[in-house]
């Protein structure tokens, strides 16, 4: 959530962001309205409870008739404390809930506008042309097939549709992209981490995905837990109710985990295939850093998406997430979108959103400077989402034949091999 006094000394910024989002603006001033209650009736409770305290020292020093009035006035006045008290904490209560509801604040360079309003930063790779090569290419779950790698069908006959298997060479790409990926963010500096996939509503609500995006969240109603959709939720929470020392920072987390997406609103939409799932694993990164290093840190991050898809030998673009697209929590976000030969477009394989304090307000993760305490900046920044991640790559290495060629940096990962062969019928 937003600083209340940044919301209190310059809302004009606030309703430029929640227009820019697409949200309601109205919602500025019916926070201001309730934090203007808050504070008021804070004062008058502190006032009553003042006079309260100096009226009891006079009662025992009091005889007769003036002890009989003052008694008479502390009833009154221990009816109006609470009164001011139940007032107080309703005004608190409100606040509280509509603060909730408000976006983080939309960076002054992001584009404004919606999903196709984005603004491309950066083209990386060549794009291969399929027709001078003399064949047309596969889509990766006719290539997944062939390999013996993706099985949908059965995927959907134990669990429904967008569920799948990934089978012989198929396992053995997914864990080499996972321990690839998990190399590369050791040698970063990134700490390893197994997350947990089920958490408590408050690290829900407290990384932002109880608000617009909460369609796509499971619910386990009664344990009262939800399962991740990204291991940014564990990570992001890991640190929750905690004061952090200034020198530990940047505080650098790499997690791994299976992640669960009710895809809502997403029906019609790839549905072929293994592109938009239910679920898949993921490997995450998540920076806790001060909020003065958050732009550098939200560059470093991206330079290292883009060094794993360079790894990857696929062709890509940076884009620069337009503002009705961002996620709640999300200042400013870069994505890197492959290109996927048999859709002829890139779509989105990596992100790296900058939440300012944002997540760190609602999840009370402060950073202890001196004598100061402050709240600080998180970032996140997927490093390998596995499904788009092989489907970029059966799509991109694909040979005339059905076979795949390995990337180099995987091959160690895959005992060396070079091609991923198609499998004897």
């Amino acid at each position: 959530m937003i600083d209340l006094r940044l919301l209190r000394e310059d809302p004009d910024r606030v309703r430029a962001s929640q227009r820019a989002r697409g949200e309601d603006v109205a919602l500025v001033d019916s926070l201001l309205s309730a934090d203007e209650r808050r504070r008021s009736s804070g004062v008058r409770f502190d006032e009553l409870r003042a006079e309260q305290k100096a009226l009891g020292k006079l009662i025992p020093k009091a005889s007769g008739d003036e002890k009989a009035e003052l008694l008479k006035k502390a009833g009154q006045l221990a009816a109006d404390v609470k009164a001011a008290d139940a007032e107080r904490d309703a005004a608190a209560s409100e606040t509280q809930e509509l603060l909730q509801k408000l976006g983080n604040l939309v960076h002054p360079d992001v584009p404004v506008g919606g999903e196709e309003d984005f603004v491309t930063r950066e083209t990386h790779g060549t794009i291969r042309d399929f027709t001078a090569e003399g064949f047309e290419p596969r889509d990766h779950l006719e290539l997944g097939q062939i390999l013996g790698a993706i099985d949908v069908e059965r995927g959907a006959k134990v669990s429904g549709s967008r569920f799948y298997f990934l089978t012989g060479v198929g396992a053995l790409l997914e864990l080499a992209l996972v321990n690839a990926a998990m190399s590369q963010a050791t040698a970063a500096g990134f700490t390893p981490m197994l997350t947990p996939a089920l958490v408590r509503p408050q690290s829900m609500a407290g990384t932002g995905f109880l608000g617009q995006a909460a369609q796509d969240v499971y619910h386990l109603a009664d344990d009262d837990l939800y399962l991740v959709g990204t291991s940014e939720v564990p990570l992001a929470a890991y640190h929750m109710d905690e004061i952090l020392d200034a020198d530990t920072l940047p505080l650098r987390y790499a997690g791994f985990s299976p992640c669960f997406r009710r895809e809502a609103g997403s029906h019609g939409k790839d549905t072929r295939g293994i592109f938009r799932v239910h679920q898949f694993d993921k490997v995450e990164m998540f920076s806790y850093v001060a909020p003065e290093d958050s732009q550098a840190e939200h560059q470093r991050l991206l330079e290292w998406e883009k060094q794993w898809l360079t790894s990857l030998e696929l062709p890509y673009r940076v884009i620069d997430v337009a503002s009705a697209d961002l996620g709640a929590s999300a200042s400013r976000k870069f994505d890197c979108e492959a290109w996927i030969p048999t859709q002829g477009k890139y779509r989105e394989l990596t992100s790296t959103s900058d939440c300012t304090e944002f997540q760190s307000r609602r999840l009370s993760i402060r950073v202890r400077e001196g004598k100061q305490v402050r709240p600080l900046a998180t970032l996140n920044g997927t490093l390998c989402a596995v499904p788009r991640t092989i489907v970029a790559i059966l799509e991109n290495h694909q040979q005339a034949d059905g076979s795949v060629r390995v990337p180099e940096v995987l091959r160690p990962y895959l005992g060396g091999r070079e091609v991923l062969e198609p499998v004897a019928k």
